[in-house]
């Protein structure tokens, strides 16, 4: 036979063969897919507002593996990593073969294997379906894995795989797992000496641990030093000083930030492998410290629990639900932010805001301090003494009980719990009872996170907001109405910012409020400034008696701490709003500086039906509303005791639209300069004052 006819013979019966190879190889390829399903099972993650790890949860078989991209670890790292263990990683399709043809030649040499040449393509592979003993047949299946890895995934794809499943010993798998455990840092920021110790640990992960074989460590990273393509990315100067750099010797546990929530957040979504929350790692952190310890001053059994938010956003930045999670002897699996408990006097504030937007008091109005009986309610002041006359601005800075409950049965207790609920916030009463004068006296349940909340629409120019953590309620304004007027607001935010700080505490420019529950079973305090809030509840989870336990001994410590250490910047207390004053006792209006109440639980000016005196603004005030700044103006608040509704306001002789039974009522002036203010009563009596309106 002719070479010709052989040719024509043998050449497409070849080609035959290889597309039939090929076919076949295709087929199989595709039969049997390597199994990269076992490489998406990480470990579940909690993460704060900017990504940072705050808990992370051990996979179901007890791996630490945290899923690690490129962008998250040193750029330094993944270029040693790739001169050390494959330096053509970049270039070979899954196999590197002039490494094969090193390691076949060595085999036959040698009779054994004495290089694996396995590129990081063939180390994946073996790492998704690991195989207990060390073969030819090992290495082959690695090396068709390699190739189905490398058609399927991009190179920076197979380089992820590395970095999350490679292995540091024991159950730490990946470096961002080892970078935490060794170094108690994310992998974005390595030394060269961490970065080498990095990349030596995975080829004998056991062997090398530093906390177990310090010495066999250090040797290993000294290789990757040396090693020459190695020596080129990170210069030999460098390699020098990494060489001498300390390797720690002590594993480090892993961050285990705010157990409370991460338990939530695995139970609301059980199958994400990240749950993103609001909180900041680092005032979590310091929150967290401040609480243990603080719970150790005070004594077995106490826990104690902090929640810090955003006045602004609603958002949740650090809730830490007990003193320690871990500690039983004070019940530390317990959240007591979410626990309802009695608020002492911590709702006092919200008293003396209503009674000024209604008009009823001045700061410096005078109150009596004496035992009183409210049909049948006898309040008693907390050290069971009695300051007599006193000034509203007094009562609330010495939280005395006889003068709140006056005003709150002037307000209305049911109207108090309306303003409660504007800001989605619904204290407990007992079974079948309708609010009464108790709720003054922290007579209601309510938790640390409702308590918080209505704190910051306190601090927020009463503007209610709903707090949320990322996890659970969606933080931000609420719509509707406030929860108190603006003016309101800052007179109880100026008495309270006022109050002095507890024993050994430096002041720090907020204003706050504690509050002890009957029987020394809750201490709390709650603080703000323009930006955030900070609550503290401390006390036993199981509700019993702490003797001498108070908000002012116990709880404000720990608040002015918790500011001091979270690290935020203090924001001042807003500026007095349009329509705010505060007027010395003397210059007050006669209907303002005493507030007294009759047999019947009114206002005393009610009952006698006083001639009506127009309260706010006093004449001759100066009052800016923006008029020569050539902006909107603000409306006008204005304010009268006395008289018999219904009233009609006048302004320069015009009526207003309405006429009112309310003895607070807003003007928008048409311009700046002065104006005349008048209120005619039902009975025809009326009050004028003259103001400059800026």
């Amino acid at each position: 036979m002719s070479l010709l006819r052989k040719l024509l013979i043998g050449v497409p019966i070849g080609l035959v063969a290889v597309v039939a190879a090929l076919a076949g190889l295709d087929w199989a390829d595709r039969s049997f897919p390597p199994p990269l399903e076992r490489a998406q099972v990480f470990s579940r993650e909690v993460l704060d507002k900017d990504g940072h790890l705050l808990r992370a949860f051990a996979t179901p078989d007890g791996v630490w593996r945290l899923k690690t991209t490129v962008g998250d670890v040193d750029r330094r790292f993944v270029e040693m990593l790739i001169a050390y263990e494959d330096q053509r990683f970049r270039a070979h399709h899954g196999v590197d073969p002039l490494a094969l043809a090193r390691a076949a030649l060595q085999f036959v040499t040698n009779g054994r294997i004495v290089s694996g040449a396995s590129t990081l393509s063939m180390q994946v592979a073996r790492l998704i379906e690991p195989r207990e003993r060390r073969s030819l047949t090992a290495k082959l299946l690695q090396v068709a894995r390699a190739i189905q890895i490398e058609r399927r995934l991009s190179k920076e794809e197979i380089l992820e795989l590395y970095l999350t499943h490679a292995p540091y010993g024991g159950n730490l798998e990946g470096v961002r797992a080892a970078s935490l455990a060794w170094f108690g840092k994310e992998p974005l920021r390595l030394s060269v000496a961490e970065a080498a110790l990095l990349v030596a640990l995975p080829q004998l992960p056991e062997r090398r641990r530093p906390d177990r074989n310090l010495a066999a460590a250090e040797a290993a990273r000294q290789r990757v030093l040396t090693r020459m393509a190695v020596a080129s990315v990170i210069g030999e100067g460098e390699a020098e000083r990494a060489a001498m750099a300390s390797i720690p010797s002590r594993r480090l546990q892993l961050p285990a930030y705010a157990a409370h929530l991460a338990e939530i957040a695995l139970r609301k979504e059980p199958t994400a492998f990240e749950h993103h929350t609001t909180l900041r790692r680092d005032i979590q952190r310091a929150l967290e410290t401040v609480a243990r310890e603080g719970a150790q001053r005070l004594g077995p059994k106490v826990s104690v629990a902090m929640l810090m938010a955003d006045v602004r956003t609603g958002e949740i930045v650090g809730e830490v639900g007990s003193a320690d999670y871990f500690d039983a002897s004070r019940s530390g699996w317990i959240d007591m932010t979410r626990i309802t408990r009695s608020p002492g006097s911590t709702l006092k504030p919200f008293i003396y805001g209503l009674a000024f937007e209604e008009g009823l008091v001045s700061q410096e109005t005078i109150i009596e301090d004496r035992p009183a009986d409210f049909f049948g309610y006898r309040p008693r002041n907390f050290d069971m003494s009695y300051q007599g006359d006193v000034s509203v601005r007094q009562a609330l800075q010495l939280s005395l009980n006889v003068p709140a409950i006056r005003l709150l049965d002037a307000v209305g207790p049911a109207r108090l719990m309306v303003r409660f609920r504007r800001a989605e916030v619904r204290p407990k009463l007992p079974p079948n009872e309708a609010p009464g004068l108790a709720i003054g006296l922290g007579g209601v349940g309510i938790t640390l996170r409702d308590l918080v909340q209505l704190y910051a629409g306190l601090a927020n120019r009463g503007w209610p907001v709903r707090l949320g953590n990322g996890i659970e309620g969606e933080p931000g304004l609420i719509d509707g109405e406030p929860l108190l007027s603006t003016v309101a607001t800052w007179q109880v935010a100026d008495i309270l910012s006022a109050v002095l700080p507890p024993a050994g505490s430096r002041q720090r420019g907020i204003a706050y409020k504690t509050g002890t529950s009957y029987g020394y079973r809750d201490a709390w305090s709650v603080g703000f400034d323009s930006r955030y809030v900070l609550g503290v509840w401390v006390g036993r989870p199981d509700n019993g008696a702490v003797p001498g336990l108070t908000g002012y001994e116990a709880a404000a410590p720990i608040l002015f701490e918790g500011f001091a250490k979270a690290g935020v910047a203090m924001t001042p207390l807003p500026d007095a709003p349009a329509g705010a004053i505060r007027l010395a006792q003397s210059d007050l209006p006669i209907g303002q500086r005493r507030f007294a109440m009759t047999a019947n639980g009114l206002p005393s000016t009610s009952i006698r039906e006083a001639a009506p005196q127009i309260v706010f603004p006093p004449e001759g005030a100066r009052v800016d509303l923006g008029a020569t700044a050539g902006q909107s103006m603000m409306p006008l608040t204005l304010k009268l005791q006395g008289g018999r509704a219904p009233f009609r306001w006048l302004a320069n002789g015009r009526p207003l639209p309405d006429v009112t039974r309310r003895r607070v009522s807003q003007w928008l002036p048409d311009g700046g300069g002065y104006s005349t203010l008048t209120v005619i009563d039902a009975l025809g009596r009326a009050s004028t004052v003259r103001v400059f309106v800026e």
